[in-house]
């Protein structure tokens, strides 16, 4: 199949040869009319010139032209060794100026995506960082257990003994692989809250009921208000998830025979579920850092955990659209105020 292919400059010479010949005929034709010969001569003097300020034409236009492909060459190179700078654009009506703007917003839209992967490429190596460093202790404290078992001849009790360590080991270890799973799903956006209009006394009584065990253990008081009828759109499921590890952390940093309290009020703009202790407290210097991912105080390490739980709570409320605050004082207890969208 044959296609209709000619340069720009091939077409210029097409169609200064149409306007020349027409030219000669027009005067051809003149000169017959008139049979003067002057009409010839006026013929001939606008072709000279017609071929001159062609060629002076031409000439611009090659200069031009290979001014503008140098600077598209140039803005190509800066893009590609990243020296690209769009605030150097200039606001004009070019050719040049077009293609630049356009090349600004998909190099714009380039550098987004890379800093994106950039970002989930630190943040999994950052996950998988701490992975290896949370599992290691017990694994550490499984194989030695194992091997002095294997190794050592002990007696029934203390064979009881290593085997309430193994389970205990075994029972951390399955925390922290949960937890880790439910982290890397809620930083890779896998998980889709599907926020729907719930009842917020429900979702606080499905978290309450993992914590009324423990909580009696250590004849902690817990008390609860919240309206019957308060309706907010969230995920429940995964709400209840965040309002159960703040919950967990109270039970666990109080001190038996203390008191929990769990409060629930509307403001114009967000739900505020306020949940109150009387235990240890936090300083206020740690108070920003008790929502990083693996964060533990220095005296709270006899405490069960892996420093995991306030970093999900504050993961699950923030991608629905809320935030955590915390107000607390050592040796006085802590307040932490959920704070859930009124509005869809």
């Amino acid at each position: 199949m044959n296609k209709f292919n000619i340069s720009d400059k091939n077409l210029f010479y097409f169609i200064q040869f149409l306007s020349i010949i027409t030219t000669l005929i027009i005067g051809f034709v003149g000169f017959l009319i008139s049979k003067q010969s002057i009409v010839m001569i006026i013929t001939f003097s606008l072709v000279i010139c017609n071929i001159f300020w062609m060629f002076c034409l031409v000439g611009i236009l090659s200069k031009k032209l290979s001014i503008f492909t140098s600077d598209i060459c140039d803005l190509i190179d800066n893009i590609v060794n990243g020296k690209y700078n769009p605030a150097n654009i200039k606001d004009e009506d070019t050719l040049f100026s077009k293609i630049n703007h356009h090349l600004s917003r998909l190099y714009l839209i380039v550098e987004q995506n890379k800093n994106r992967l950039d970002k989930e490429r630190n943040e999994l190596q950052s996950l998988i960082s701490d992975i290896s460093h949370q599992v290691k202790t017990p694994i550490s404290n499984l194989k030695m257990v194992t091997e002095t078992m294997l190794t050592v001849p002990i007696s029934d009790d203390d064979k009881v003994e290593f085997l309430n360590g193994i389970q205990t080991e075994t029972d951390k270890l399955d925390f922290l692989i949960n937890a880790l799973v439910k982290t890397s799903r809620l930083e890779t956006g896998i998980i889709h809250f599907k926020k729907v209009k719930n009842r917020i006394y429900d979702t606080i009584a499905q978290a309450m009921s993992g914590i009324i065990y423990s909580a009696e253990k250590k004849n902690i008081f817990v008390s609860v208000e919240c309206p019957n009828d308060l309706f907010l759109y969230f995920d429940s499921k995964w709400t209840s998830e965040a309002i159960f590890n703040i919950l967990d952390n109270a039970v666990k940093y109080t001190q038996p025979g203390g008191k929990i309290s769990v409060s629930v009020e509307k403001h114009e703009m967000y739900a505020e579920i306020k949940i109150a202790d009387n235990g240890k407290g936090i300083s206020e210097s740690n108070q920003a850092t008790i929502f990083k991912r693996f964060y533990r105080e220095e005296n709270v390490h006899d405490q069960p955990g892996v420093g995991i739980g306030l970093y999900l709570s504050r993961e699950i409320i923030s991608k629905q659209g809320g935030y955590i605050k915390v107000n607390s004082k050592v040796d006085k207890g802590s307040i932490f105020s959920i704070m859930l969208p009124v509005r869809q």
